[in-house]
């Protein structure tokens, strides 16, 4: 975490921010399916060649496919994975489990939630409801308590779960690195509580100075590590209200056809600009 005062120097490249994450880390993704991920960083793994993350998201898509076709992630906690309505399940990300390339933790977007609250009000666990009959208790060893109250209800209880990195794509930052997200923010707020380190990739850097609205920050300065401004960064996905999802970029990389993920690679908006500059 940084130190609770303004740095200047918060703003760095993408490959520089990527570069901070150590091979084996846990990054939990912002956003939602297609909509405001950290695609960018995503991305710059695989071509800095990251290897064993671990992947936590309640609701990931193209993050965790891409990154189980291209063999970095080897672990996730998840809840419901898909590519959404037009594109069916996620293929490779399925391909990876069905092979025990990838390990993973299967939860529903509550339990997850649970477990990130839990790390984020630093306590060992969270209640959570919903989930007496459901096969996931039993498979991931979690344990159902008495109401210590007297009730007579019992309550199932999540572990919890503290990322060693929350990446979160953001609409705009300003200099300090106060962070601003148009729209929902999904799970974006208490998966950065509950990370161990916060970084942001946003589509913008502002002039404004956020500190004068405290309340329109999603992610106060002081616990962003760092953040890159990437312009774009959440495509072949949505970042609302600036551009929607790029179908027919989200169809060119669930090609099966040799060369399709480097073609896909070399398309992304943060590819080009690297040529370009």
């Amino acid at each position: 975490m940084s130190s609770g005062f303004p740095d200047k120097n918060k703003c760095v490249s993408l490959v520089d921010l990527v570069a901070r994450v150590p091979d084996g880390a846990s990054l939990g993704l912002g956003g939602s399916f297609l909509h405001r991920g950290p695609f960018a960083f995503v991305r710059e793994l695989i071509r800095q060649k990251k290897r064993d993350i671990e992947v936590i998201k309640q609701s990931p898509g193209y993050d965790i496919d891409i990154l189980c076709r291209a063999g970095v992630a080897t672990r996730a906690r998840c809840g419901i994975v898909a590519m959404e309505g037009n594109f069916g399940l996620a293929p490779y990300y399925r391909q990876a489990v069905e092979a025990g390339a990838l390990k993973l933790e299967e939860h529903a977007c509550a339990s997850l939630t649970a477990g990130l609250r839990a790390a984020a009000f630093g306590v060992p666990f969270q209640p959570c409801g919903g989930l007496h009959g459901s096969e996931l208790t039993r498979i991931n060893n979690w344990t159902c308590i008495e109401d210590p109250y007297g009730s007579g209800v019992k309550t199932w209880v999540i572990p919890a779960i503290s990322p060693d990195f929350a990446v979160i794509h953001a609409s705009s930052v300003d200099s300090q690195g106060n962070v601003r997200i148009a729209g929902t923010y999904h799970w974006d707020r208490i998966m950065s509580r509950a990370a161990k380190s916060v970084l942001v990739i946003a589509e913008e850097i502002s002039d404004a100075d956020f500190s004068e609205q405290p309340e329109l920050s999603v992610i106060p300065y002081f616990m962003v590590e760092a953040f890159a401004v990437v312009p774009n960064g959440a495509w072949p996905g949505s970042c609302w209200p600036s551009y929607a999802i790029d179908y027919p970029g989200v169809e060119a990389y669930l090609s099966s056809e040799s060369g399709a993920l480097e073609a896909h690679l070399a398309a992304a908006p943060e590819a080009r600009s690297r040529q370009h500059a």
